[in-house]
């Protein structure tokens, strides 16, 4: 396991680093890499500087995103098929285009017939390996244009399931329309689209209205840094070694 230190001290940024940061409600993945690589730039007085991340977080979503620094980018690959944990609320009755809160609702079901008992009975089928539509509402590219720009426009491409793994899945709390969960999976699993099969399963209708990714592999959410709190950082400790 590759260690992800906050003694940035430590750090030699020529030979590369890993670092944990807690992505930001609204913010891309793409914000934070930018963020961090104008501040190395600075700070470092470098034109150049190499910043990527292991994983997208939709904007809608907050959580542990790893970010590579310098010459450990090219350990992006390696980092990229771990196991990811996320927790976050499905909103139950109704279903949005982007299977989740950027678009408005398209649809209503009803949901008078979904009791607890139906809900985890219904958790238990998601368990396993298993075969996953994408989101059109997503990052993936066809011919070289993602997904979302597509589906912005409105145009619609057909899309293959792609195999997936569900861990764990648990329902953490319970209060109708909204129930929370906690989710392991494997790399390339789309929680939105859970969501959407989720409400399908119960002859209803679901999308995902909170998402929080807390672990990477053995790599947690308790372990990150916030944005501004790194940025701060590196400027004292390039500081303190310039001195």
């Amino acid at each position: 396991m590759i260690e992800a230190t906050k003694d940035l001290s430590k750090i030699d940024f020529t030979a590369g680093a890993l670092l944990l940061v807690n992505k930001p409600l609204t913010w891309t993945s793409f914000d934070v890499c930018n963020k961090l690589r104008g501040a190395l730039k600075f700070f470092l007085k470098k034109k150049k500087y190499k910043v990527g991340h292991t994983g997208t977080l939709d904007p809608l979503a907050d959580g542990l995103l790893q970010i590579c620094i310098g010459k450990m980018t090219k350990s992006i690959n390696t980092l990229q098929v771990m196991d990811k944990e996320y927790t976050g609320n499905f909103f139950l009755g109704a279903t949005t285009p982007s299977y989740d809160g950027e678009s408005e609702t398209d649809a209503e079901f009803p949901t008078d017939h979904i009791t607890e008992a139906l809900i985890r009975t219904t958790v238990e089928k998601f368990i396993g390996p298993q075969e996953q539509l994408p989101p059109i509402f997503s990052a993936i590219k066809i011919d070289g244009v993602p997904l979302y720009k597509l589906a912005r426009r409105g145009e619609k491409k057909e899309l293959k399931p792609r195999p997936i793994t569900i861990h764990e899945f648990e329902i953490t709390s319970w209060d109708l329309p909204t129930i929370g969960f906690r989710v392991k999976c494997s790399k390339g699993t789309y929680i939105r689209s859970l969501a959407h099969d989720f409400g399908k399963a119960m002859n209803s209708g679901a999308y995902l209205t909170k998402l929080t990714r807390t672990k990477i592999g053995d790599y947690d959410l308790k372990d990150a840094w916030e944005i501004e709190e790194l940025v701060d950082s590196f400027k004292k400790t390039i500081e303190e070694t310039a001195s």
